[in-house]
């Protein structure tokens, strides 16, 4: 199998949020809101309400925009510091626009007083202007960084699951293919060498360093090489059609998920059949959504082997919604002859 280019996601240590995602923005605006309405309630006297959450939400919303603002120009910087030099940075830099905004409030309505008067002295606004950001930024920061703690051990949770899906070639699959490579060396020796180079291309893609993220072309290619060997063995018996021709070969998918489901089609599904049958593999996208269905024959009256291939599907199940939530499901559907995995998420090309 020719190398190509590796189009992994590798984790990184993502410390803040990204602040400038629309999603953060608005939760940002939100939760600003939220504590002047808060200060409003806390603070205004009979009929005052509303002109207080007025004052209020005028400089909250300005603190919550210039502080997302700045915080995207910035964040790549800050996170280079290290994690606990990106908090601290981080709350000085709002605290300082926090500062800053109060300042050019008082002067503002120094010039304008016509329009907005702040009932207090200069230092009594910006005193307790600076006391409450404080607060509010340190608490901010804190959820901050319990988030990032929670997103890095999910993170290592999912890096940990494709290892333990690179542990599950199975020995006997291991025994059957050096014994048929075996046999070749006597009967078929440039069949045998074809067939010792897809066992060291396969071996090497699940037991090399776990990755995040590959393309679908080199995913649907592992699979491939996992066909050729199991077609050495099982010979007719083994038929597999490939229907992916609609699906974008840059598409990024998480790694080891196709392979696993084609070997789990093949042990629970055509070995148990003694002609044999067709493995469907399915692909289609409908607009920014793809998905892949891999279909096989069961044998009727047969009890399923279900232990290797749940710890699979579980496997896959959970690196899916780990990596596009809600967004991506596996479907399976099973009846008296036909078991079938189907997978949906959405189109992510990525860098590729």
């Amino acid at each position: 199998m020719s190398e190509t280019p590796d189009v992994r996601t590798r984790i990184t240590p993502a410390y803040l949020p990204d602040f400038c995602a629309a999603g953060t923005v608005f939760v940002v605006v939100l939760v600003a809101e939220l504590v002047a309405i808060v200060l409003a309630l806390a603070s205004h006297g009979p009929g005052r309400f509303f002109v207080d959450l007025y004052k209020t939400s005028f400089f909250a919303l300005w603190f919550a925009l210039l502080g997302s603002a700045l915080m995207c120009q910035l964040r790549a910087r800050l996170e280079g510091a290290g994690k606990t030099r990106a908090f601290v940075f981080g709350f000085c830099i709002l605290l300082l626009l926090c500062l800053v905004l109060a300042e050019i409030g008082w002067q503002l309505t120094q010039r304008f007083s016509d329009l907005w008067v702040i009932e207090s002295s200069h230092f009594a606004f910006v005193g307790r202007t600076f006391a409450i950001g404080a607060i509010v930024i340190a608490l901010a920061m804190r959820y901050l960084y319990v988030a990032s703690e929670w997103r890095r051990s999910v993170q290592l949770e999912a890096q940990s699951r494709v290892s333990a899906l690179q542990a599950l070639i199975r020995p006997h699959f291991l025994f059957n293919s050096m014994n048929t490579i075996a046999s070749l060396t006597r009967t078929d020796p440039r069949q045998a060498e074809e067939a010792v180079e897809d066992l060291s291309d396969l071996m090497r893609a699940n037991l090399g360093g776990a990755k995040d993220r590959t393309t679908l072309k080199q995913e649907l290619e592992l699979a491939a090489i996992y066909q050729r060997i199991e077609k050495l063995r099982l010979g007719d018996r083994l038929q597999v059609r490939w229907d992916v021709g609609a699906l974008p070969m840059r598409a990024l998918i998480p790694s080891l998920t196709i392979q696993p489901l084609l070997e789990n089609a093949i042990y629970h599904g055509i070995e148990q059949l003694p002609d044999g049958g067709r493995i469907t593999v399915t692909g289609r996208r409908d607009g920014d959504r793809l998905s892949i269905e891999i279909s096989n024959p069961v044998a009727a009256q047969t009890a399923r082997r279900t232990g290797g291939n749940q710890m699979a599907l579980s496997n896959i199940r959970q690196r899916y919604e780990i990596a596009y939530g809600h967004k991506a499901d596996v479907d399976v559907q099973a009846t008296d002859d036909r078991y079938s995995v189907t997978l949906r998420f959405p189109l992510d090309e990525g860098d590729a």
